[in-house]
């Protein structure tokens, strides 16, 4: 039997909460369409994935900001993290970057697929994706510098809906490619 520490125990709480809640959240947006986007075709699809990509364009965009003005006004990371050791404060930005960049990749392919694959009447999904990505994100900045558990649905809140659309896609993707090779 595996014993979880007490930070496992908070980073699974806060996994979980945010696993189930964009399952139930991207199945309720198939269902209802709640922010009633049906595109019209799939130009005006690509559309509004293109306008969602600006919500991980716009966190990158500060992570980056926050960096360049930290390093602009620390004698020690002036340089740069290629040519110094790097202070803390310095590493925790430079860790909050590396994963809002992670998470922005994947959120963007996986939108951009999914307005190319998926029915119109989906449309919203996207935009549900780009909500979650800018509350996870929130989340995950807010609580990145109180440990693993605080961050964790932030964290989360951002993966998952790109996960689950994910798999979603590839689904649709691979039954629409082999009834077409068929």
């Amino acid at each position: 039997m595996i014993t979880l520490s007490t930070k496992q125990r908070g980073v699974l709480r806060g996994m979980l909460t945010a696993l189930v809640a964009s399952i139930l959240l991207i199945l309720a947006t198939l269902k209802f369409d709640p922010f009633n986007l049906a595109a019209s075709d799939r130009a005006a699809m690509v559309s509004i994935a293109i306008l969602c990509t600006l919500a991980p364009a716009l966190f990158l965009a500060v992570c980056i900001g926050r960096l360049a003005k930290h390093r602009f006004f620390s004698e020690q990371d002036i340089d740069g993290g290629g040519l110094s050791i790097g202070t803390e404060r310095a590493k925790v930005l430079q860790s909050i970057l590396q994963n809002t960049l992670e998470q922005s990749v994947l959120a963007v392919m996986v939108w951009l697929a999914w307005a190319h694959w998926m029915p119109l009447e989906w449309t919203s999904t996207m935009v549900l994706g780009a909500l979650l990505f800018t509350l996870g994100r929130l989340l995950f900045f807010a609580g990145y510098q109180h440990g693993a558990p605080a961050r964790a649905l932030g964290f989360a809140l951002t993966f998952y809906p790109s996960v689950v659309m994910l798999i979603i896609v590839i689904v649709q993707a691979s039954s629409t490619l082999s009834f077409s090779m068929a």
